[in-house]
């Protein structure tokens, strides 16, 4: 799993959690556009957890990872719970969004069904 956020005290705590996990890894955390989008390709994680008013543009982002990473899936995670950041979001293939302040077990449901929906998609692109 990736964390996308500018705030570096929640891309903390959100690490801390994932790492809590023993069926979950982090494969990175980044504060930009820029530097989101190289870990991801270098990464290639399942899940993305994505600010939906990130540094460079949270569509442009999302939009970048999923053409780079086959199979990923991204998690807006936001301030915001209108709907107009979660169509914009929609539109540019995120698969879930959430908004920031719930609960850990919350989140961290979505990602493990996320993950598992990643692990679908790329078993079957790998043809098992």
């Amino acid at each position: 799993m990736l964390i996308c956020d500018d705030n570096q005290m929640l891309r903390a705590a959100l690490a801390d959690v994932i790492r809590a996990q023993p069926d979950l890894t982090l494969a990175g955390s980044a504060a930009d556009a820029h530097e989101a989008i190289r870990l991801a390709t270098a990464q290639r994680p399942h899940v993305v957890v994505l600010d939906v008013r990130f540094p460079g543009g949270g569509r442009h982002t999302a939009r970048h990872i999923i053409r780079a990473v086959p199979g990923v899936r991204i998690l807006a995670f936001s301030a915001y719970g209108d709907q107009g950041p979660r169509a914009e979001m929609a539109a540019a293939g995120v698969a879930g969004y959430l908004v920031k302040g719930i609960g850990n077990a919350e989140l961290l449901a979505a990602v493990r069904a996320l993950g598992g929906e990643a692990l679908t998609c790329t078993a079957f692109a790998d043809g098992g």
